[in-house]
């Protein structure tokens, strides 16, 4: 039986994913003797590390002192949280490239026209979300304005400051705007500055984080929009590399980067920012009752606007026709309903608006480039 120990921290919803993620591999390719313990990001290493004889480590971290043990320990080890923590160890983590760009394309398709970022530096996957945001925007002819995070909050004349400067940055920001922030804690902030000014999220300024964290998303007010990240299946990802690497495999080349699972909208960024009250209202019907097999005709019908005004103005917002966001709109919730559910296709078909399972797998195939069978086995564990 392999010993592996599991140096993850447990303080957030992206560490309890890893480790469930683990303990569904260990389970299938098992057994293994997994050794977790209660750990935040800036835990010390623990004193029975010196004297460990085990046969593996997966290890996320916020300290620099944890990767030097676990070098000194010389088992295999999988690092999960940034490459610059164990830059000898194979990384298994999150694909913030595509966060970034999941971002950008949530905010755009709301109607925003002007956005910001509020970003932190300190880790490698900070700045790549950063980076790829802005990039993605400027795709689209789209100019973005950032704050960077800097210093600490440990003092209440700390925080006020910081408040501060968030306020005087909200403050100059075109209205209304769609923001970034790099992590949810950075979210949460963000937002608690928005509500001391009496900025109107999401009317004025929408906000989205990264990491979907249950406790900070639910806390904020309003809560938080965020990027759910794929814990689960980096977890499983990263315990099947530790496997291979514990039977003598060599390490990877390249990191194994798991995609977001997408952004899980709520109050504050749930809103379409478009001037025409018709065009908007014409877009929010779409999604909200895509699923439920509407046409464009029944959104004329239900809205007072003209075929070619509807045409024209989705063209303009949002890149694409009415019945192109009506069928993204039902692909969206397929993916998730293959993702989260054992439902068959003729089921998913049916809740999604579909006519038939054959035009689900069409329209799949051609707006996916595979079809819903290898989606569903590819984003599970």
């Amino acid at each position: 039986m392999k010993r592996v120990a599991l140096l993850i921290e447990t303080s957030r919803t992206y560490g309890r994913d890893l480790l469930q993620g683990v303990k569904q591999y260990a389970g299938e390719h098992g057994p293994w003797s997994l050794f977790v313990e209660l750990r935040d990001l800036e835990s010390k290493p623990p004193a029975w590390l010196k004297s460990w004889d085990g046969d593996g480590i997966l290890t996320r971290s916020g300290s620099t002192a944890i990767a030097s043990a676990v070098r000194r320990v010389g088992v295999p080890t999988v690092e999960l949280r940034s490459t610059r923590r164990g830059a000898s160890f194979p990384f298994v983590g999150a694909d913030n490239e595509a966060v970034g760009r999941l971002v950008a394309e949530h905010l755009l398709d709301r109607g925003f026209r002007h956005f910001g970022v509020y970003e932190l530096d300190t880790e490698p996957f900070f700045v790549e979300r950063r980076n790829s945001f802005v990039r993605h925007l400027q795709r689209r002819g789209m100019t973005c304005s950032a704050l960077r995070q800097g210093g600490t909050t440990e003092k209440p004349s700390q925080w006020e400051r910081q408040q501060a400067r968030l306020i005087e940055w909200i403050a100059q920001l075109p209205r209304p705007a769609g923001i970034m922030a790099c992590t949810d804690q950075l979210g949460c902030w963000l937002l608690d500055a928005c509500a001391r000014t009496g900025v109107r999220v999401p009317e004025e300024l929408a906000v989205v984080g990264v990491e979907n964290d249950e406790t900070l998303t639910a806390m904020s007010t309003p809560p938080l929009s965020s990027v759910q990240l794929d814990g689960r299946r980096a977890g499983y990802e990263a315990a099947r590399l530790l496997d291979r690497l514990m039977q003598g495999s060599r390490s990877p080349r390249r990191p194994v980067l798991i995609p977001p699972i997408g952004v899980r909208t709520r109050q504050s960024s749930d809103i379409v920012a478009i001037d025409d009250p018709l065009l908007a209202q014409a877009i929010r019907l779409i999604r909200q009752r895509a699923c439920e097999g509407i046409h464009v005709a029944d959104v004329l019908e239900a809205v007072p606007l003209s075929r070619s005004s509807l045409e024209r103005g989705c063209r303009e917002i949002l890149g694409r026709s009415p019945n192109r966001e009506i069928n993204r709109v039902r692909l969206q919730s397929a993916c998730e309903l293959l993702r989260e559910t054992d439902l068959n296709l003729e089921q998913i078909a049916l809740r999604t608006g579909f006519t038939t399972p054959q035009y689900l797998v069409q329209l799949f195939r051609r707006s996916m480039g595979t079809t819903p069978g290898v989606y569903r086995r590819q984003s599970r564990p």
